[in-house]
């Protein structure tokens, strides 16, 4: 089995969440089914429900970082030394050569993608059409609303 790559910074930002799960969002949660409980019937206590949903999503997520963690290869992208070629942990500054608008995107692992903070996953099609080009390239990629035309204006590594 391949080890899925992740960004050092991306392993942190898991790490603290999983903390949090653990230290906070698990204890909270045992104390509201607790206190539902001693409410009295369970069969009609939809606060009960609630929190035993609630657990369930906690208990699953920490299971899903604590496997993915386990499991990443930790890259530090700092070291790579991959001067102007996208590779992964690249951080691209493009511009859509329709629009003329400027965007800057970063890739990372699957698990660390947050399309709201430009965190793109490396298996995303922007990503793939990404790899192996250097500043200065053109490229193109089917979006889900068409085809896209971009050009890089820079590649770093932070």
């Amino acid at each position: 089995m391949s080890r899925a790559p992740m960004t050092k910074a991306g392993a942190e930002r898991l790490r603290t969440e999983l903390d949090r799960l653990k230290s906070e969002d698990r204890p909270k949660i045992i104390a509201a089914i607790a206190e539902a409980r001693a409410h009295g019937d369970l069969k009609e206590n939809a606060e009960y429900h609630a929190a035993r949903e609630q657990q369930s999503f906690i208990e699953g997520r920490i299971g899903e970082l604590e496997a993915a963690l386990s499991t990443a290869e930790v890259i530090d992208i700092t070291k790579l030394g991959a001067g102007n070629r996208v590779v992964f942990g690249a951080t691209v500054d493009l511009e859509d050569e329709d629009s003329g608008e400027a965007v800057t995107y970063q890739i990372v692992g699957d698990l660390e993608a947050d399309i709201k903070k430009r965190l793109i996953a490396v298996s995303s099609p922007i990503a793939r059409a990404l790899i192996g080009k250097s500043a200065g390239d053109s490229f193109e990629f089917t979006a889900p609303n068409g085809v896209k035309h971009y050009e890089i204006i820079a590649v770093r590594y932070v």
